[in-house]
């Protein structure tokens, strides 16, 4: 058996001959128009020299003359999975087009290994500038020059985007992009840490439950977990999320980096928009983040409004692996009125 050099199971594995096993994420779906939805759909190239793209998503009878909100999202997978492509992002992102009536650019940064951060962000800022260089016209996109309202765009994104919707929403204070403005930032489950406990952060928090819970919510089959040799019962999920944020970000200080800790990042007040919306899950060891995320934020002086919801029983990025339930609908329904407030 080929020797494991980096083990993110359910995420991915890096062999020692150099092998990259991803273990999910890889599923593509073609840009074919949402047939439940109606939304029509598109794939661009930002820029081919880097492998830098997006998918587009139009809703059903837009009128030519009302121009619509525009959201950017950035989806997850810990920097090392998923894609703008997968069928988890298309099918909902699909149903927010459709139920909020918005157009949405979801861009598809490259990933760690390969490409470590910050590329991720790099990309994400270039694919930015890309969709806004249309507000003055510049842009050549169709859709977005003859139907995206400029002055209504929001940022947003799941775990490990969620970080990179906050990191580009700071660039966008320190960097004004003309004709442009951002009303709001909705971050789900956003991926922070930080070198130092928190309040309700502890021991107790054990990097295989978080595992599993990942695994059961992709697959409500499941049995769970088996441990191989060599694994242990007492793994910290702070040890995980050490582990994976140093792999994807070799050259980082560590979970004091202001990429990971917002709260160490002196520009922290600047954030460029009004509105921030954290939804946190009450079984992901993450969501003590979201709520200091919340208290940091308030405290560093920004001007804005900072709301964090909090949804018991569930795991984490709940609402992409069961969007049918309860609570994955009510999330829903509150991105819709958060796209729609202005």
């Amino acid at each position: 058996m080929a020797e494991i050099v980096h083990d993110f199971f359910p995420l991915m594995r890096v062999y020692k001959d150099g092998r990259i096993e991803r273990l999910a994420g890889e599923g593509f779906v073609p840009p074919e128009s949402d047939r439940e939805t109606g939304v029509q759909i598109k794939d661009v190239h930002i820029d081919p020299q880097i492998n830098l793209s997006a998918r587009l998503y139009l809703p059903k009878n837009v009128d030519p003359v009302q121009k619509i909100p525009l959201f950017v999202y950035f989806h997850g997978g810990g920097f090392v999975i998923e894609s703008a492509f997968s069928p988890t992002y298309h099918k909902y992102l699909s149903v927010v087009a459709a139920e909020a009536k918005v157009a949405i650019v979801s861009v598809n940064y490259r990933l760690a290994p390969e490409y470590p951060l910050p590329i991720a962000y790099e990309d994400s800022w270039l694919a930015l500038k890309w969709v806004t260089s249309h507000a003055n016209g510049d842009g050549h996109e169709p859709w977005l020059k003859d139907n995206a309202d400029f002055n209504r765009v929001y940022l947003g994104g799941d775990s490990a985007g969620g970080n990179i919707a906050h990191h580009i929403g700071i660039r966008l204070g320190l960097e004004k992009l003309e004709g442009v403005k951002i009303d709001g930032i909705f971050l789900a489950c956003p991926f922070f840490w930080g070198k130092d406990p928190i309040d309700g952060e502890g021991e107790n928090l054990l990097a295989k439950d978080f595992v599993e819970d990942l695994v059961l919510s992709g697959n409500p089959n499941s049995t769970g977990l088996d441990p191989i040799d060599g694994e242990g019962e007492n793994l910290g999920a702070k040890d995980l999320f050490e582990k994976l944020w140093l792999f994807v970000n070799p050259n980082s200080s560590g979970l004091d980096d202001p990429l990971i800790n917002p709260e160490k990042d002196p520009k922290l007040s600047g954030l460029g928009c009004e509105k921030v919306v954290v939804y946190v899950a009450g079984k992901d060891p993450l969501r003590f983040r979201g709520f200091y995320y919340k208290e940091v934020l308030e405290k560093s002086g920004w001007p804005g409004t900072v709301e964090v919801v909090e949804v018991k029983d569930k795991g984490h990025v709940f609402h992409l692996f069961v969007p049918e339930t309860e609570e994955a609908m009510a999330m829903l329904k509150k991105l819709v009125s958060f796209l729609n407030q202005s």
